[in-house]
């Protein structure tokens, strides 16, 4: 390899003054460093004898929808938890021009499972076809101190925090800024189990939407939007429920089969939404595990009416905790090129439920925990639902939480994703609440009693994929050779800027040691110097 950059040394002598320096260089690392500013790169005009990364200007890809998170009830209780002061400074870090600045959102039409108490829809009245009982009231409630002591702010709440995230983009007058909004479960009332979920006795289920109910329940849909757009916030798009296969009935769960949902998105949902002068309310198909989506894409873009009506499909993550299913993604863009394949919900979860068992926890994770400690998150101890089921071993191994997030946008990217949104965007240092125990980790973290708030190492990789990805950037072709320092543990992807010569290369290295590889960007390379263990983003423009 030392041959390799002696001759790359005598290019750049030759090259004299054909040469690029990159505009930005952003660094995330176990060894400590968030965002931060690093040494320019120069890039040299000429071609590297042996490029380990080729980055292609000329292989457009799809268009970057944006990053963010989930805008959930447990998220807003949270917050309510911190000074007006406190909640502000951590929504602007998110939200803001000078932070994550994340340019989508997700939240829920009613209940989830993480809601505090859960159980509940926003029209109640059993019967009430026609949505007359529809109100945003339940989300405008506030949390009382007397039941919940930590509150410092009773009467913030899921409709503020809504409020508030809608403010700060407004007043960026940001026009790319997105909400997609989805339902766990229509009310209750409107299923053949007339319960949100079951889980007594060990039976398990969430219960199907009653047909004579289709029409009522695209109506509480369209009202949503109603609702919000009364309110001054837009709703950029909507899916007919979450995880229409199920959660096993574990909490809010409505269970739609391929051709069901097919038939409500043609036949009610798009109309309904048509009607009330939605037609630029886009719907998405499925959102659930990624590697299940053949079934729903088969059904509903194989429906005339469903495919017209549908602007693609939403993912989730949870089928691997190493594996984004480009074969699945790739094949379903070759299928379908119109139709977008949007990110809308990832999380590490299981968090806390048993991931130690003394043997291969080898550094006292279980002692010193995830909260406050940015080791934890930089090393394999993770666990998700799979890691004690039959679905355990090369698909849900023990992960370092940095490293899944990082692979999955990164490989995502490369594999037709037009976007990423997290799971909730703040929670408490145990990772709820929530109202059946699925405590999971968010960005952001708070000790309440300790008047601590924690931005995990995570955060900070999001925050560099986001501000160096943004919303009209296209993806273009990104190649990692098999020459060089092991390429398993090396993953990049990169974006074309609206200018059309300025580019954004994000990497991870994975391994516990730097690497230094030759990277060629279109007709200049440059000698890339990666730290162990690190997400590092470069920033260049190229002459036109």
């Amino acid at each position: 390899m030392k041959n390799i950059y002696l001759i790359s040394a005598l290019l750049v002598a030759l090259a004299g003054c054909n040469r690029v320096t990159t505009t930005e260089v952003r660094l995330t690392s176990e060894a400590g460093d968030k965002y931060a500013l690093q040494d320019n790169i120069t890039f040299h005009k000429g071609k590297a004898p042996v490029a380990l990364v080729t980055v292609n200007p000329a292989d457009e890809r799809q268009t970057i929808d944006g990053f963010g998170g989930s805008l959930t009830e447990s998220s807003a209780f949270v917050l309510a938890c911190l000074t007006p002061e406190q909640r502000q400074a951590v929504l602007e870090e998110l939200y803001g021009e000078n932070g994550a600045n994340f340019s989508m959102s997700r939240t829920q039409i009613g209940a989830s499972d993480f809601s505090v108490e859960g159980k509940y829809s926003l029209a109640e009245k059993d019967g009430d076809v026609d949505m007359l009982s529809f109100s945003l009231d339940r989300d405008k409630e506030g949390f009382s101190k007397a039941k919940y002591p930590q509150i410092k702010d009773e009467h913030y709440d899921l409709y503020h925090l809504m409020k508030d995230v809608w403010a700060i983009k407004q007043s960026q007058d940001d026009k790319t800024y997105r909400i997609v909004a989805n339902t766990w479960t229509a009310p209750a009332w409107m299923k053949e189990n007339k319960k949100y979920y079951e889980r007594e006795n060990g039976f398990h289920r969430g219960g199907a939407l009653l047909p004579e109910y289709y029409d009522a329940y695209a109506r509480y849909l369209a009202n949503y939007v109603d609702a919000w757009e009364a309110e001054g916030v837009n709703i950029w798009a909507l899916t007919p429920v979450n995880e229409p296969m199920g959660n096993d009935g574990g909490w809010e769960s409505m269970d739609f089969s391929p051709a069901v949902e097919a038939e409500f998105i043609g036949k009610y949902m798009r109309p309904r939404l048509d009607e009330r002068g939605y037609t630029d309310v886009a719907i998405l198909g499925f959102d659930q595990n990624i590697f299940e989506m053949g079934p729903y894409t088969a059904a509903i873009y194989g429906d005339d009416l469903a495919r017209q009506a549908t602007a693609g499909m939403a993912v989730h993550w949870y089928g691997s905790t190493i594996d984004c299913f480009p074969a699945v993604l790739d094949s379903v863009h070759a299928l379908y090129p119109d139709k977008t394949i949007l990110h809308t919900e990832g999380c590490i979860d299981n968090l806390g439920c048993d991931p130690w068992d003394g043997v291969t926890d080898p550094v006292g994770f279980k002692e010193s925990g995830w909260f406050n400690n940015d080791a934890f998150w930089w090393q394999p101890v993770a666990t998700d639902w799979a890691y004690s089921t039959r679905w355990a071993g090369e698909t849900h191994p023990k992960y370092a939480g940095v490293h899944r997030y990082a692979r999955y946008i990164i490989e995502g990217m490369n594999h037709w994703l037009t976007g990423f949104i997290d799971w909730n965007i703040v929670l408490d240092s145990i990772g709820g609440p929530n109202h059946v125990n699925n405590f999971a980790a968010a960005p952001v973290m708070v000790d309440y009693q300790n008047d601590i708030i924690y931005y995990t190492p995570y955060y900070y990789v999001l925050k560099q994929l986001s501000r160096s990805m943004r919303p009209g950037d296209k993806v273009i072709g990104c190649q990692v050779s098999a020459v060089g320092n092991q390429p398993s543990t090396l993953h990049v992807c990169a974006v074309e800027k609206a200018d059309g010569r300025s580019y954004a290369i994000n990497m991870l290295n994975q391994a516990q040691e730097p690497c230094s590889f030759n990277m060629q960007l279109g007709n200049y390379f440059a000698t890339i110097h990666l730290p162990a263990n690190c997400v590092e983003t470069i920033e260049v423009a190229l002459p036109e």
